[in-house]
């Protein structure tokens, strides 16, 4: 699993016109999924991501999670994460799982994140998303499984 996290001040994905999620404060994570990638894998990034500690504490220094600030997620799933670009001009996203693997997977991603606390809103797997958020700081994280 690959997971490009971003601190975002409000996030919201659109699909079809129609906003399907949006948070106010908290994280973007857009999500990666590849072949031999498992529940256990899902579940110990969705707690590395609920304690990370890049949120300023009262002395402005990195030292809170998004617990602590009472933030939510906006899950998007993304299997362009996966691109391999070594060859050509035009990437092969054959190291990105199947959907049938990569969808259950991102949603118990999502549901772990849930059973600690947060609040998730997600995009719509497969869907062509229009994603739309504020960078705080810039915040970017990127997690590997």
């Amino acid at each position: 699993m690959k997971i490009v996290l971003q601190k975002a001040k409000t996030a919201s994905v659109t699909v079809d016109g129609k906003v399907v999620g949006s948070i106010d404060k908290g994280y973007v994570l857009l999500v990666g999924i590849t072949h031999g990638d498992t529940e256990e894998m899902a579940k110990n990034l969705a707690n590395k991501i609920v304690k990370m500690r890049i949120w300023e504490d009262e002395a402005g220094k990195m030292n809170d999670s998004i617990v602590e600030h009472a933030g939510s997620i906006l899950s998007v799933s993304q299997f362009t994460l996966y691109a391999n670009t070594k060859k050509g001009n035009r990437p092969s996203f054959t190291d990105a799982a199947h959907p049938d693997l990569a969808e259950p997977l991102w949603q118990y991603f999502n549901n772990c994140l849930t059973e600690c606390g947060l609040q998730v809103e997600t995009g719509i797997f497969g869907a062509m998303m229009d994603v739309q958020f504020t960078n705080i700081g810039p915040t970017t994280i990127q997690l590997e499984a």
